[in-house]
C-alpha cells in the first residue's frame, strides 16, 4: 500500500477502439490501461458522474451505505474509493470512534477524495490509501464492513479481488457492492444501450475534453461485467454466504450484499 501523497507516472492510452478492447482484457495490462484513463479524468470525474447519471449516483451511493449495519467503534474499508463519496457516507455508520479506509489504486482519484475528506474535517476518521483491490495488504479479519462502488468491473481479476475482500473482513462482516448491471426490462435495456454506447461517450468527451477513450471503455466494461445472478455465483464461490441483490433504477445498477 502507498499513501495518497506518493505520486505515479502514467501516459495516456491509444484511441477509442483500444479503450473498448480493454474491457475484455484481464490482468496487469487491463489494470494499467484503466489507471491511465482514470488519471486523465480525475479532475472532472465528479462533475461527469452527476451529469451522466442525471444526479442519480448520489442516491445510489446513499442506498448502498444504508445497507451497511451500524457498528460502534467499527472499521470499514471502501475498495476502489475513487473520490471518496461512498467512504464519506460510511463514516457515520462506524460510530463516534469508528474508522474508514478509502483505498484505490489510482493516485489522482484519491487525491480528489482527500480534498473532500479534509474539507469535511474528517481526516482523522477517513484515511485515503493507495492499494490494489487484488492485493489489499491488510491483515486477515479486521474490517466490520467492506464496500465497493463502481469499482469491481475495472479490476484485472474479479475472482481474486472478491477473495481478497473476503479475507480482510471479520467473520460475520458485511460486503456491499454497488455496480452497473443488466436492466430487467427489454425496452430499458435497448434504451440504456443507446444511451451508453452513443450518447454517453459524446457527452462525456465534450464535457471532459477527454482523448483517452475512457467514455468508450466505461459502457463496454458494463456490458462485459457479470449480471446480477452471475455476480451472486462469483460471491458464493469465493465463500460468501447469505448473498442477495437489490436492483435500482430498473436494474441499471444493483447492490449486492453478502456476509462472511
Amino acid at each position: 500500500m502507498l499513501s495518497v501523497e506518493e505520486s505515479v507516472t502514467q501516459s495516456p492510452p491509444g484511441n477509442d477502439a483500444e479503450a473498448r478492447t480493454i474491457s475484455t482484457w484481464s490482468g496487469e495490462a487491463r489494470e494499467q490501461a484503466v489507471q491511465r484513463m482514470f488519471t486523465a479524468i480525475a479532475g472532472v470525474y465528479d462533475l461527469n458522474n452527476t451529469l451522466l447519471s442525471f444526479g442519480l449516483h448520489h442516491r445510489w451511493k446513499k442506498r448502498t451505505a444504508r445497507c451497511v449495519p451500524p457498528v460502534e467503534h467499527g472499521t470499514a474499508l471502501d475498495v476502489g474509493a475513487g473520490t471518496a463519496d461512498l467512504a464519506l457516507l460510511l463514516e457515520p455508520r462506524m460510530g463516534a470512534k469508528g474508522r474508514v479506509v478509502a483505498s484505490d489504486l489510482n493516485h489522482a482519484m484519491l487525491a480528489e477524495g482527500l480534498k473532500k475528506v479534509t474539507a469535511k474535517g474528517l481526516a482523522g476518521k477517513v484515511t485515503c490509501l493507495q492499494a490494489n483491490a487484488e492485493h489489499l495488504g491488510f491483515a486477515d479479519d479486521i474490517f466490520d464492513a467492506v464496500t465497493t462502488g463502481f469499482c469491481m468491473r475495472n479490476v484485472g481479476n474479479l475472482a481474486q479481488a472478491v477473495r481478497e475482500i473476503r479475507r480482510v473482513m471479520k467473520p460475520g462482516g458485511t460486503f456491499v457492492c454497488l455496480e452497473f448491471s443488466r436492466p430487467v426490462f427489454g425496452w430499458l435495456r435497448a434504451l440504456y444501450d443507446w444511451y451508453s454506447f452513443t450518447l454517453l461517450p459524446w457527452i462525456g468527451t465534450k464535457v471532459a475534453h477527454d482523448r483517452t477513450g475512457v467514455y468508450e471503455y466505461l459502457p463496454a466494461s458494463i456490458r462485459t461485467f457479470p449480471d446480477q445472478e452471475r455476480l451472486c455465483v462469483i460471491l458464493k464461490e469465493a465463500g460468501f454466504r447469505e448473498v442477495s441483490y437489490r436492483n435500482l433504477s430498473g436494474g441499471i445498477v444493483a447492490i449486492h450484499i453478502a456476509m462472511k
